[in-house]
């Protein structure tokens, strides 16, 4: 099998530190190799960049191999063509919220994630388990790109034993009603053939991204599972502003963001 490889984005912010320590957690479990980025706009500020990524991979050599890159660039470009050339499997990168002046900002992260083909885990402040994720929160909704990050889930779920909490909006239209309960029904199979626990829960269409984080929080959960699907739609209840509003949770639980493949039918081969 070829190596896994994770790509980590840093600033030199402790967010980003935190972003690395999630990275190294899950390398530790997953064999992965990760590569550190750091991108600077001018050629002129490679030479103290270099110093600085230095010094992180440094401090962290006992725990793991790491190789840091340079980049001259910009982040919504550079990130995910570096994630791609390099075949990564996952990104963890890390937000400083809706506002500030930091480099990577919660619209600014959905920015970068557009982006890129390859999964992120974005994290704020929260430092990751000793455990990792022990419990995950996927909300549904009814696009059909939707059941495209169940894959991803059930990968980490099994590295880490995760248990996994289905969410999905309630519909007060019998038809929409019955497509919830094959979606239900359906992510239940795919967890269960995979040997994963998994709980479900419908909670109201109304505010469905401040339920999903809700229902996270009283789960004590450690990553929500999310679809990007950055544009409007007609029967999806999470749309760009529900995203970052669960990138940038006042809980500062991780996020798991997959861009949707586009195929035949609009989703990827494994769920088309």
């Amino acid at each position: 099998m070829e190596k896994k490889t994770i790509i980590v984005p840093h600033d030199f912010t402790p967010v980003a530190e935190n972003a690395l320590n999630h990275a190294i957690n899950t390398a530790k479990r997953t064999g992965a190799e990760i590569l550190l980025l750091h991108v600077v706009a001018k050629e002129k500020a490679v030479g103290e960049a270099e110093e600085k990524l230095k010094a992180v991979v440094e401090q962290h050599k006992q725990e793991i191999k790491i190789t840091s890159f340079i980049r001259v660039g910009n982040i919504f470009d550079d990130i995910g063509d570096f994630a791609s050339e390099n075949h990564a499997e996952l990104i963890f990168m890390g937000t400083h919220g809706q506002t500030g002046w930091q480099h990577i900002t919660g619209s600014h992260a959905l920015k970068v994630i557009t982006h890129s083909t390859v999964p992120f885990i974005v994290v704020q402040e929260k430092p990751i388990k000793e455990t990792g994720y022990d419990d995950i929160v996927v909300p549904l909704d009814l696009n059909k790109e939707t059941k495209q990050k169940l894959a991803y889930v059930a990968n980490i779920a099994t590295y880490f034993k995760s248990r996994v909490h289905v969410i999905t909006p309630d519909e007060s239209d019998e038809f929409l009603r019955h497509q919830v309960k094959a979606n239900i029904q359906f992510a239940v199979r795919f967890f269960h053939e995979r040997g994963i626990d998994v709980t479900t829960k419908v909670v109201p269409t109304s505010g469905f991204d401040k339920e999903v984080v809700k229902h996270a929080v009283s789960l004590d959960a450690d990553l929500i599972a999310i679809m990007n699907l950055n544009r409007n739609n007609m029967l999806g209840v999470i749309t760009a502003n529900h995203e970052q509003y669960i990138l940038t949770n006042d809980a500062q639980i991780p996020t798991l963001i997959v861009n949707p493949v586009a195929g035949k039918y609009g989703s990827s081969v494994l769920f088309s």
